[in-house]
């Protein structure tokens, strides 16, 4: 087998891993909203968190020219803005466990749910964002 061959080959098991990945998360966000004793359904507005998050780092790329450079403040402010929507995320099941909206074990699912699913976006970006001959772009 030849090298790339191989690279195709890894791509795909990424691909199905990272897609087994977004399934677990989505599986325990849900778990945390419909089990019986949980039974309420706002986490799922964590949903439109993991939606956006990727959105400042597509508008930095498409922005910043020079690749080359170590840092920009471009790319800089999307670390940014990507940062607090990940720290919102995280923070929304636990303002509505504190105000008694949602249980404390919901909160704990659906923060499970998250960390996997932000981890599942980053082995993404990390395994696709290359910009090489096997990019997300030609999927």
């Amino acid at each position: 087998m030849d090298g790339k061959g191989f690279l195709q080959g890894f791509l795909y098991f990424a691909l199905v891993a990272l897609s087994f990945s977004g399934a677990i998360g989505l599986t325990f966000l849900m778990l945390g909203c419909a089990l019986e004793d949980y039974g309420v359904y706002w986490p799922l507005f964590v949903l439109i968190f993991h939606a956006i998050s990727p959105i400042p780092h597509f508008i930095a790329k498409r922005v910043t020219y020079d690749s080359d450079a170590t840092s920009s403040a471009c790319r800089e402010l999307a670390y940014f803005f990507t940062t607090g929507i990940v720290v919102s995320a995280f923070g929304f099941p636990v303002i509505l466990a504190r105000v008694a909206v949602i249980k404390w074990g919901a909160c704990g699912l659906v923060l499970a749910g998250n960390a996997v699913i932000f981890l599942t976006i980053q082995g993404f970006f990390l395994i696709f964002g290359r910009g090489d001959d096997f990019s997300w772009e030609q999927w």
